[in-house]
């Protein structure tokens, strides 16, 4: 009988009885003993039938391949008992699991239990301290690999070829299942701490990015007869496989020694706003660094499936690698933007588009990918219930870090306060939500400048009453009503307020209606894709807005209405009549029963009239006269050639149907429109567009647009105040058990090694647009305070992404401090240029950041000696005078992308 004591490697809680055999065998001097325990251990791992022997299946990483008829004899050794029997086995010998004995190459197609048995590794030890092996054979060592829902031993390791990309032609053969990176820096004696990445080329033309270079063999889906290509990244920071393009030559790229992080980007077509975004990033010390490092090799997650499998960390990491290397001017980020457009397709092509939103979601994106939280866990959050807010922070902050856990968390999330207040019950909720940036609006006055256009009927009388038209590419985009704000007129529409002699739009029944005047040009080609026999037409010039009388709705009274309105804006050419007809026929706007002339001294030529039907009734023209026209009146109207023809259009000037000829009155349903039709030589014999294009300027144009100016600490108190939820995001509250708009305010209670503040400037609401150019005077130097009960915090400014332009267009540049030696530079795209702290605060910055004084790391270069020049293109520069100061940013091009 024996008694033993467990080791203390064995744990008391350990169930395990193989293990405890392992263990025992190692202290048992009996060696008839020792065999039994090893042996029972061989035979509890090769029945894995009970969790006992799953466990420890589990717990080994490798396995020995031992030949079976071996292992029967010695099995049969074993259990005897008689050490002196002939049934000894002898020597480990595997000879008959080999296709030859010189390669030692395992045979096609061998099956465990028939051909071979696995055994531990602890089982392998022993035996091969007890009884060697045969002629120096190779132990069959066989790694376990742990799978999703198994474990399996690959018994036949994948045979791969490995070679670096500098020297192809050294081709090496491996067999193995484990990791490959390791294994290949030590078969090519690759310097430690080298970056490295591999490629697994399948056929002469295709090549695939091992990205996780952790995995095994299996998992890479590697298979026998590929080939894995080793390549190190080059000084510069690119890799020799992918060289980017560069904006100098070869030879000027390679001798080139500049400040590392002073480096262009590229615009590759309105990418400036991911330009400036980027430029920003890399003037971060924190992130840079840790990319320097190659920190982030060790983090990258590819199973997170709210991440990029690691691709957009390794795309940014090469963009700042290569910025950050001292060897280029500019480098061309195509690989990077290829991979933004990717993942987020809103970014695909060449728009314009907003640097906050790229910056937004290129941190969440290296955030997924370098998340440190491989399985993320479901946490129920808890309400506050009257608990102190600093345990409920400290609460908020553990869950939030429980599924986020990365660079990006240390460096840029921080802990807001939101406390909501219920309007029935006053029930008070407290949440602690992170952020990585804040959103801070703008104090907007409510006076607001407008341009408008106002075209007026007397100059000298006081207007009665006015319409007010949004006019775009010739026609009426919008008339508006009179009760609506005036948040629905955007500042880059063309407004037009045009006087009325009375009535108003909506008087659709009454004894007037607003006419919709366009202008439209008949082509000299037919319509052929209509199907009709009209001709085309183009509209051109200022539409109009008329009060007719309904009575007058008719084409001969309405072609004179507008003829007389022409002519008395000087459209009409002095002089234009209908000379076609004969000489004491009556010009165009006689015929019509009104005098020619201009009420206000405009441009219709003054005529001698003929005798009118009015003068023939009354019977006071010669009885020659008389009869002469009554002859000639059918003659006369055949011949008259009019200066326009009026047809009724829709609201984008499309002819719907045209104007009787027969005079009778014309019946409007809706808002009507109508356009004349001028024949091209008769436009440009009559039309004078000159004089329809001539505008004053009231004197209101003159007075200067006074910029308002606002302190950003006025901005963050307005972020901080309390609101009311809008409609459409109400808050559920427990106690009412219903949906409420209540208060809420959000308070800053715990800040980030790097803020970065975001100046809300595009306002965009469900009627308008628009972009706020006021001033912000932030400080270089922050002090914040937060609720965490600490100490006010005090940051540094380090970079600024700026936006010029409005909401069509714009331009985006980027002040930032170079971390190595303090230097402000002002980056335009690929242009790069010295810039001073007095030249930072402008009305065009959209995005700060502030890095806090603690956690930064001096300067260990002195600031360059030369800051008048540009550090990249020192012949490129010149110098400008602006408002009496010298401007030593004079390279930079304000043109839109």
């Amino acid at each position: 009988m024996y008694s033993f004591v467990l080791t203390n490697s064995i744990k008391k809680e350990t169930r395990n009885l193989a293990v405890i055999c392992q263990s025992l065998a190692a202290q048992i001097k009996d060696p008839l003993l020792q065999l039994w325990l090893c042996h029972y251990s061989i035979v509890s791992v090769n029945t894995p039938n009970t969790p006992i022997v799953e466990n420890l299946f589990l717990t080994n990483t490798c396995r020995y391949l031992v030949e079976r008829r071996w292992y029967e004899q010695w099995k049969e050794y074993v259990v005897t008992g008689d050490q002196n029997s002939s049934s000894f086995p002898g020597q480990i010998d595997n000879t008959e699991l080999f296709e030859e004995l010189d390669s030692y190459h395992l045979k096609e197609r061998l099956v465990e239990n028939e051909d071979f048995v696995l055994i531990p590794a602890e089982a392998w030890r022993n035996l091969l301290a007890w009884y060697g092996m045969v002629d120096d054979q190779p132990a069959l060592e066989r790694k376990v690999v742990d799978l999703p829902s198994t474990v399996k031993i690959e018994v036949y390791p994948v045979e791969i070829f490995l070679c670096l990309h500098s020297n192809m032609e050294n081709v090496v053969t491996a067999q193995f299942s484990h990791t490959i990176q390791k294994v290949m820096m030590k078969q090519f004696d690759v310097v430690e701490g080298a970056e490295t990445r591999l490629w697994m080329k399948s056929s002469d033309t295709c090549c695939e990015r091992l990205r996780n270079v952790n995995v095994n063999v299996l998992d890479s889906s590697l298979s026998s007869g590929m080939t894995v290509i080793m390549e190190m990244r080059n000084e510069d920071g690119t890799w020799p496989s992918s060289r980017p393009q560069i904006m100098n030559s070869v030879e000027e790229q390679e001798s080139y020694r500049g400040q590392p992080g002073v480096c262009g980007l590229t615009n590759l077509g309105n990418t400036c706003f991911m330009n400036s975004a980027l430029q920003c990033l890399s003037n971060t010390p924190p992130l840079t660094e840790y990319f320097l490092q190659s920190a982030y090799l060790e983090e990258l997650n590819f199973t997170n499936p709210l991440g990029m499998k690691g691709e957009i960390a390794e795309a940014y990491a090469d963009v700042i690698k290569q910025m950050w290397s001292g060897r280029h001017y500019s480098v061309v980020p195509r690989l990077f933007k290829t991979k933004v457009g990717h993942f987020a397709s809103q970014f695909l092509g060449y728009q314009q588009h907003d640097s906050q939103e790229l910056l937004s979601f290129l941190l969440d994106g290296l955030h997924e990918d370098l998340n440190r939280v491989k399985n993320k866990e479901y946490i129920e959050l808890r309400d506050a219930d009257g608990r102190p807010d600093q345990e409920v922070a400290e609460e908020a902050w553990h869950n939030h870090q429980r599924r986020n856990n990365s660079v990006i968390v240390d460096t840029f999330h921080g802990l807001f306060k939101s406390t909501l207040v219920c309007p029935e019950c006053r029930k008070v909720s407290v949440t602690f939500d992170p952020f990585c940036y804040l959103s801070v609006p703008l104090p907007v006055s409510k006076d607001r400048v407008m341009e408008v256009f106002f075209v007026y009927l007397d100059p000298v009388a006081k207007p009665v009453q006015m319409v007010v038209a949004d006019v775009f590419n010739h026609r009426f985009y919008k008339i508006y009503h009179a009760d609506e704000s005036l948040s629905c007129i955007l500042d880059r529409d063309d407004i037009f307020v045009y006087e009325l002699s009375s009535g108003s739009v909506e008087e659709e029944e009454g004894d007037e209606v607003v006419l919709a005047l366009y202008l439209r040009e008949r082509s000299h080609y037919r319509d052929s894709g209509s199907g009709s026999s009209s001709c085309g037409t183009s509209l051109f010039g200022h539409p109009l807005l008329m009060a007719v009388p309904r009575v007058q709705c008719s084409r001969n009274a309405l072609y004179h209405l507008f003829l007389q309105r022409l002519g008395a804006s000087g459209e009409v050419r002095a002089g234009c009549s209908t000379k076609d007809s004969a000489s004491a026929s009556c010009s165009a706007g006689a015929s019509a029963g009104v005098p020619t002339n201009s009420q206000q001294g405009a441009g219709l030529q003054q005529q001698q009239p003929c005798h009118t039907e009015e003068e023939e009734e009354k019977g006071e023209c010669p009885p020659q006269t008389n009869e002469r026209q009554a002859k000639r009146k059918g003659y006369q109207a055949r011949r008259r050639k009019l200066l326009f023809s009026i047809h009724a259009v829709n609201s984008n000037g499309t002819t719907e149907r045209g104007m009787g000829e027969d005079g009778s009155a014309f019946s409007f349903s809706s808002q009507p429109y109508v356009a004349i039709d001028w024949d091209p030589d008769m436009k440009k014999k009559c039309y004078n567009e000159n004089e329809a294009e001539k505008y004053v300027k009231h004197q209101s144009m003159e007075v200067p647009h006074q910029q308002t100016t606002v302190q950003l600490q006025e901005c963050i108190e307005l972020f901080t105040t309390v609101e009311i939820l809008e409609e459409e995001n109400p808050w559920y509250c427990p106690i009412c058990k219903k949906h409420q708009l209540a208060t809420k305010k959000l308070d800053l209670w715990s800040l980030p090694e790097v803020l970065i503040i975001h100046l809300k400037r595009f306002s965009y609401t469900k009627y308008s647009r628009e972009k706020l150019d006021i001033i912000v005077d932030f400080p270089l130097r922050l002090v914040i305070s937060c609720l965490s009960f600490t100490p006010p915090s005090r940051y540094d400014l380090i970079a600024v992404s700026n936006h010029y332009g409005g909401l069509r267009d714009g331009h985006y540049t980027s002040y930032a401090r170079n971390k190595d030696n303090g230097q402000w530079y002002y980056f335009d795209d690929n242009k790069v240029t010295y810039a001073r702290e007095e030249q930072i605060v402008t009305n065009a910055a959209y995005l700060l950041f502030y890095h806090r004084q603690d956690k930064i790391r001096q300067p260990t270069l002195p600031p360059p000696s030369d800051s008048s020049s540009s550090p990249t293109q020192p012949a490129n520069v010149t110098s400008h005078k602006h408002d009496g100061m010298e401007r030593a940013i004079s390279c930079v091009n304000m043109e839109t992308d």
